[in-house]
């Protein structure tokens, strides 16, 4: 069990933070409409990166990536659609303005549907609902983008979450993108990071998961992938 706010390096499959951020300078925007955990990033770069490597987030929010790795003495470039500081480029991640094989890490929050406003931008793929294929279509071309700038047997992870609502029932988004990956990387592994703040967990949503019988959204997939030569070779 983690205290608040303590930093380690994980060595499970389960990640549980109490809190968005760590240490005492802020890391992207904790007020930020799905702002990702500091600390997922900075575990992903302690393992699959060192000092110099340059870090490519194409979705970066609201900077949570440019703070980590900077702090970690990587060199990084946030895109966004939509950018929230002056520090993010703006950029459609289906189009990354980056040469072939360029790359050391690369980190990804994307949409998991059109449940969120994530921008006003009208080619914003959050505006797309996984309910429809175009949206796995849409995050399939970001996927291409990124093998393309990738140097070989260096990582991608990707952080997901799968969908449910009233009308439309389950869609486990998380799977269906990892179909998408397998067919231009190599699977390494996949991590549970556990939801926390999110506007569904209170007593009112707990109760009408029981009493219509569904379930709220637990944790989040982190998937961790790595350009394969290998894979390359089949493909």
């Amino acid at each position: 069990m983690k205290k608040d706010k303590e930093i380690i390096l994980e060595s499970t499959t389960l990640w549980d933070y109490p809190t968005q951020n760590y240490g005492d300078r802020p890391h992207g925007d904790n007020k930020f409409n799905g702002v990702t955990p500091a600390f997922v990033i900075w575990n992903l770069l302690q393992r699959y990166t060192k000092p110099g490597d340059l870090v490519v987030d194409p979705m970066v929010g609201s900077g949570t990536t440019i703070d980590v790795a900077k702090e970690l003495d990587r060199k990084v470039i946030g895109y966004d659609i939509a950018p929230y500081r002056s520090d993010i480029f703006q950029n459609d991640a289906r189009h990354i303005p980056l040469d072939d094989n360029s790359v050391d890490f690369v980190f990804i929050d994307s949409p998991y549907s059109n449940n969120v406003k994530y921008s006003e931008h009208p080619q914003c793929i959050g505006k797309i609902s996984c309910e429809k294929e175009e949206f796995f279509d849409e995050l399939e071309k970001v996927t291409k983008e990124i093998h393309r700038i990738l140097k070989p047997e260096k990582f991608i992870s990707w952080l997901i979450g799968d969908h449910w609502r009233k009308n439309s029932g389950f869609i486990p988004v998380s799977i269906k993108l990892y179909q998408r990956l397998c067919k231009y990387f190599e699977s390494i592994d996949i991590i549970c990071v556990v939801r926390r703040n999110q506007t569904s967990n209170t007593s009112i949503w707990h109760k009408r998961a029981i009493e219509f019988n569904f379930y709220l959204r637990g944790f989040k997939y982190l998937l961790i992938f790595r350009k394969s030569q290998i894979l390359n070779r089949k493909s």
